[in-house]
Formats: structure tokens, C-alpha cells, sequence
């Protein structure tokens, strides 16, 4: 009850104060809401763990799951008590997020006892919108199950370059024919949000004419990229569904003349996105650690651009070596440096706050009951 009432209090405190002139007092708790952390290579709930810490203390508003943090002998219960722990942390429920696509990307895989999940392009050559409906009900109930709230899926990128090493090769487009990426995409959209699960649009504004890989260093789409990759975002953003977009870290100098990469870029987020698109959804970045910002940006300059861009939520995903690796803490600090130096402003942070607590409560987090129906669904795997 104390974990309900301190977050109707927080959302009630700013129904009542003007954009421009949020409280001073809960500045922290709209910087960690910015902030979707990778917790770790441990599986098994350690209260001794930094992340628990964080997520107490209001540094983190989402976290994101990858297979190492399902490595279990009984993967079932373990999950269902990580996520049930995470939670039980947080004054403000967190997003639990992960990558389960289907195909070559999925952490939920056969060998711990989840069904089989298939890729989008064999959906896409499939061409059956009753089967891909049966998979991605599938895997939003699944998620749903154990607490995994948001999924970064479908993949909308266009198969342009059926060689792409990180799209086409890995099968994540359902086509080379955007037409058929938006059916497909509609109906995995839909079945996520029926299952509430939040559904991630990626890789904005089309990855999938890229010829190099955003993991290792930039990827260049100047000459290759092509307009009909938006028409999914077009489309599927005037159907009212989607709720939650992820932006790709390619150059498009068509796009923005300065070569830099679209998370980075106000007139690709913002200008693109928000203005042309009208998405007035959560945007969320591609993992800020890859090789395409990593390796080009410095930290605190990678984490002021992405929110003058108009990043809502910032993701890093700690799947790197120990010494790379950054907690929720170095980068909620960061980002109230650059508040308090006047670099970004307290209206922009209220701006990505308001609409990250909007997503929450759509999804259901911001429920009296949340925490007490999470413990009940969890129970199932006691």
C-alpha cells in the first residue's frame, strides 16, 4: 500500500505544477525514470547487488533482461523471483523489459523450457497473419506471465539489403515489401498489447538497408537507405497503437547533414519522429553502449545529445566487458550535471518524465493493486 500511495502522491504532485516549473524537490525521480539499465550478469536474486540499491534509491525506471539472467537449472521459479525482487525494489514499478523477437534473437529459448518462437521473415515468407496472431499472442502471454512488461519487438525495418549482417542475415524483417512488415508488425503489435506488454517499434528510421553492423562502429545509410523504410512508422503510428518507438544508431546524412547518428539527432527524433510522424509515444534508444556511439562519443556527450535529440528513456545494457560497463548511478548524475549547468532544461526532463508515466500507467503500473496481482501471477511459478 506504501508503494502505491508514494507513487498516486508523485503523480499527483505534478498534475499540479507547470511545465516549465516542476518541483525542485523530485527532479531525481524524473531523471531515474530516464534511465533503462542492464542489471548484470547474475541470475540468481543477490540483495548484495548494486542494482537493487539503485532501483531503491530512484535511479532506475526500467530495466532490461538478457539471457545470462536466465541461465537457470530451473530457469521458471528464478525468473519469476528476479523479477518479483526487482520490483518489490522500486517505489515506481519498473519497466522489465527484454529482446524477444522470435528466431535468432530470443532470450526465452527451448532449452530452458519456453516454446519455440519463430523469426519475423519466416512469418513474413509464412504470410499467414493467423499464425503470426498464434506467436505473438505466444509470446506476450509468456512475458506477461513472469512480469516482463515491454518487448523490443516487432523489428518494422525493411529487408532493403537482404545481406544486412544484423537484420536480414539474423531473418528479423518480415519482408522487403513494407506493406507486408506492417501487417505483420499490426498483429504482434496488437497481441502485446492485449497481453500488457509494451510493444517496441524498432530500429527508427530504418535499419534494414544498413551493409555493417551499429554493434561494432557506425553504420553509414546515406546511399542506401530508401523512404519507404518509414511507411511502417507512418502507418502504424496512425493506427493508434503504438505506444513505444527505438531509435537506430545509423548516419543518414540525408536525414542530418552532420553525420551523426540518429539517436543523437534532434532533427531525426525530434524533427522526424515527433513533428512529421506526430508520435507523441515514449522513445526509447538502441543500447548506448554499442560500437556506432561507444566508440565515437564520450559518455557525458553521447547522454547530452540523445536527450536534446528527444530521448525519453536511455538504455544501457551492460552487455559489455567489466571496465566498460555503467551504473544507473554515473549516468543519473550525469544527466543532473547537465541540468544543473543549465545544458538541458528542467522542461525538457518534466517532457520525457510525463510521458514515460503516461506509458506506465496505460500499462497497468500505476495500479493500487500492481504489486500484489505481480506476487499472485508469480505464484504459478513457486
Amino acid at each position: 500500500m506504501q508503494k502505491t500511495l508514494s507513487l498516486l502522491l508523485i503523480v499527483l504532485a505534478f498534475t499540479g505544477y507547470s511545465k516549465t516549473d516542476p518541483p525542485k524537490d523530485t527532479i531525481d525521480i524524473m531523471i531515474g525514470q530516464m534511465i533503462m539499465i542492464g542489471i548484470g550478469d547474475f541470475n540468481l536474486v543477490d540483495s548484495t547487488e548494486p542494482i537493487f540499491g539503485e532501483i531503491k534509491n530512484g535511479k532506475v525506471g526500467g530495466v532490461v533482461l538478457y539471457e545470462k539472467n536466465i541461465l537457470f537449472e530451473s530457469p521458471k521459479p528464478e525468473l519469476a523471483l528476479l523479477v518479483e525482487t526487482l520490483q518489490k525494489n522500486a517505489q515506481i514499478p519498473l519497466f522489465v523489459s527484454i529482446d524477444e523477437e522470435g528466431g535468432r534473437v530470443s532470450r526465452m529459448k527451448t532449452r530452458y523450457g519456453f516454446p519455440k518462437n519463430v523469426s519475423a521473415q519466416y512469418l513474413g515468407d509464412l504470410d499467414n497473419l493467423d499464425s503470426t496472431r498464434y506467436y505473438a499472442n505466444q509470446t506476450a502471454a509468456i512475458l506477461s506471465s513472469f512480469g516482463i512488461n515491454m518487448n523490443y519487438a516487432p523489428v518494422v525495418d525493411v529487408n532493403i539489403n537482404t545481406r544486412n549482417p544484423v537484420i536480414g542475415k539474423l531473418e528479423r524483417s518480415y519482408s522487403e515489401d513494407y506493406k507486408e512488415v506492417i501487417q505483420q508488425a499490426f498483429e504482434v503489435i496488437s497481441q502485446h498489447n492485449q497481453n500488457g506488454v509494451v510493444p517496441v517499434l524498432k530500429h527508427f528510421p530504418g535499419h534494414g538497408s544498413s551493409q555493417s553492423d551499429t554493434h561494432l562502429g557506425l553504420a553509414d545509410v546515406t546511399e542506401t537507405w530508401q523512404l519507404e523504410e518509414v511507411y511502417p512508422y507512418k502507418a502504424l503510428i496512425d493506427s493508434g497503437a503504438v505506444k513505444a518507438v527505438m531509435t537506430a544508431h545509423i548516419v543518414n546524412k540525408t536525414l542530418d547533414g552532420n553525420k551523426i547518428p540518429a539517436t543523437l539527432s534532434r532533427r531525426i527524433v525530434t524533427g522526424m519522429l515527433r513533428d512529421f510522424l506526430n508520435f507523441d509515444g515514449v522513445i526509447i534508444s538502441d543500447d548506448m553502449q554499442m560500437g556506432a556511439i561507444n566508440n565515437e562519443y564520450g559518455l557525458r556527450e553521447a547522454i547530452r545529445l540523445s536527450i536534446e535529440a528527444g530521448v525519453d528513456i536511455l538504455m544501457f545494457a551492460n552487455n559489455v566487458f567489466d571496465h566498460q560497463r555503467v551504473s544507473a548511478t554515473t549516468v543519473h548524475a550525469i544527466i543532473k550535471d547537465l541540468l544543473f549547468e543549465g545544458i538541458i532544461s528542467r522542461e525538457r526532463i518534466h517532457q520525457s518524465y510525463v510521458r514515460i508515466m503516461k506509458l506506465k500507467a496505460e500499462t497497468g503500473l500505476c495500479d493500487e493493486d500492481y504489486y500484489r496481482s505481480l506476487k499472485n501471477k508469480l505464484r504459478a511459478y513457486n
